[in-house]
């Protein structure tokens, strides 16, 4: 596909979509909060993804996504045969992510680093795609940077895309989830948690109503609460990127307990919440 039909492909989703998605907003505020919180499980990659984390450490949220019954665990590549050695026979599925956390890696070292993570186990990978290309507009570009990452899996694994949504305008948001289908991915994913904001309920809508009800949605970054979480699926989520899986699915709210840092990348100098220390340095 060259890049005049993807821009024209493009250009008409967007004014579909810009038309629509104040209605999708407003349908969701009036949703009722009324799924089970342990239902939520079947929707959460439980995720771990810090730079020092331990084996350890590892090995305790594989533990808790056996006892909980968590979509999957999403980890670094280093650790992704290890994940999956821990839950073979298991319900959960072995992930990992792919060009973390800046996207900037060149499609064939995308792939490469896909191949070997398939090789290890994974069964789904969620790619950073190449922010600046989007910046600098280069569809081509993107489409080769997201489709070398879904050749790579051989079909092996589901390929979810992180658009790092915080610092894009919506029409640049539609073109990617319109390239990221094309191209045949199967998620696209708001955020990696590591740069200046997370989730948010319009960003998901937006995705849902340009992607359609095929496609995967998944909200990340920020989602710390039950009613986070509830807010993330009525938008049209379908999987939910979160390391406090645990406290969602025990529907907590985020009002009765001390403050954690969950180091989600949404704050600044400042967390949103307005309880809690913040202990990560960089963003």
């Amino acid at each position: 596909m060259e890049i005049h039909e993807i821009n024209e492909i493009v250009k008409r989703v967007t004014e579909e979509i810009c038309n629509r998605i104040d209605h999708a907003n407003a349908t969701e505020q009036n949703a009722r909060d009324d799924m089970a919180p342990e239902s939520l499980a079947a929707y959460i990659d439980h995720t771990l993804l810090k730079p020092d984390a331990s084996v350890e450490e590892i090995r305790t949220i594989c533990d808790e996504a056996r006892k909980y019954h968590f979509a999957s665990v999403c980890v670094n590549p280093s650790y992704i045969r290890y994940v999956a050695d821990q839950l073979s026979g298991s319900s959960v599925t072995p992930c990992c992510v792919i060009g973390f956390p800046f996207g900037s890696q060149t499609p064939k070292a995308k792939a490469a680093e896909t191949a070997d993570a398939v090789q290890n186990g994974a069964k789904e990978v969620d790619m950073v795609i190449n922010i600046g290309a989007i910046k600098s507009k280069d569809w081509m570009l993107v489409k080769r940077d997201v489709s070398s990452v879904v050749d790579a899996t051989k079909g092996k694994a589901k390929v979810k895309v992180i658009l790092e949504t915080c610092l894009l305008t919506d029409e640049e948001k539609v073109k990617a989830c319109t390239v990221c289908k094309l191209v045949g991915a199967d998620f696209v994913k708001t955020s990696t948690g590591y740069s200046s904001g997370g989730a948010t309920v319009e960003d998901v809508a937006l995705m849902r109503s340009t992607v359609g009800p095929d496609m995967g949605v998944k909200a990340s970054g920020g989602i710390r609460t039950y009613a986070d979480a509830v807010k993330m699926l009525k938008a049209g989520a379908n999987r939910l990127g979160a390391s406090a899986g645990i406290k969602i699915t025990a529907g907590s709210v985020g009002t009765d307990e001390p403050g954690t840092c969950e180091n989600c990348g949404v704050c600044k100098a400042k967390c949103p919440t307005g309880a809690c220390t913040i202990t990560k340095i960089a963003y």
